[in-house]
């Protein structure tokens, strides 16, 4: 959600303080590194994934080569969005922009600590062998007590506890779990929506001082 944030935050400083006329070109291709970086990031957590398919839509063909060639893809992207921001030389302070860059290297940096820290391998396996030796004994213990209720007991209480043993392997590696395609999708989006609303508020806004300006004389009086 942090780099959700950011990058929504970003495309907006992106958006209304570069010109069209003048950048648009860089402007457009900086946008589409922003859209691109959460796609790139998901790819790079969830294994198996075809990161051409995933990036195709978003990005040029030749930016994409240059990220497919790359050994980590998603810092080679803010490596496109830090050179882009220099390049355009925006009103924002370079601390802003460094704090945003910053925050993208921190999103990185903590989904691989996630994958980097795996469950040790010797509790899982202590924990599987508890639990299928107990399950095997647990009818053996019960039988002069509840007969055959013991049968039903025990598989409701071995499917119970194994699934929750599962839920430790998923916590393992929770981003195949998570709905980062939605979030990907949500940046899209938001994105494509402040582009489309920049243009209609700049255009209300060219139209309204248009409008001032010719119900007013030069020297500032209202004409006759």
């Amino acid at each position: 959600m942090k780099v959700i944030a950011g990058t929504n935050d970003l495309a907006r400083q992106v958006i209304s303080g570069v010109e069209n006329s003048v950048n648009a070109p860089l402007k457009k291709a900086l946008l589409q590194s922003i859209m691109a970086f959460p796609v790139a990031l998901k790819c790079h957590v969830i294994y198996g994934l075809d990161v051409r398919q995933e990036l195709q839509n978003v990005l040029e063909v030749d930016d994409l080569a240059i990220v497919l060639n790359s050994k980590h893809r998603p810092r080679c992207i803010i490596e496109f969005i830090s050179q882009s921001l220099q390049m355009l030389k925006l009103d924002f302070p370079n601390v802003m922009q460094e704090s945003k860059i910053s925050g993208f290297h921190e999103g990185i940096g903590v989904c691989e600590q996630l994958l980097g820290i795996p469950i040790p391998l010797s509790y899982t396996r202590l924990t599987s062998r508890f639990l299928v030796l107990w399950h095997l004994t647990l009818p053996i213990i019960l039988w002069d007590d509840f007969h055959w209720i013991v049968i039903p007991a025990t598989f409701m209480s071995a499917a119970s506890l194994f699934c929750i043993e599962e839920v430790g392997v998923l916590i393992e590696e929770p981003f195949p779990m998570l709905a980062l395609d939605e979030l990907c999708k949500l940046v899209h989006n938001n994105i494509q929506e402040a582009i489309a609303s920049d243009k209609i508020i700049q255009a209300q806004l060219t139209a309204k001082i248009r409008s001032h300006s010719k119900e007013h004389s030069p020297n500032g009086r209202p004409t006759s």
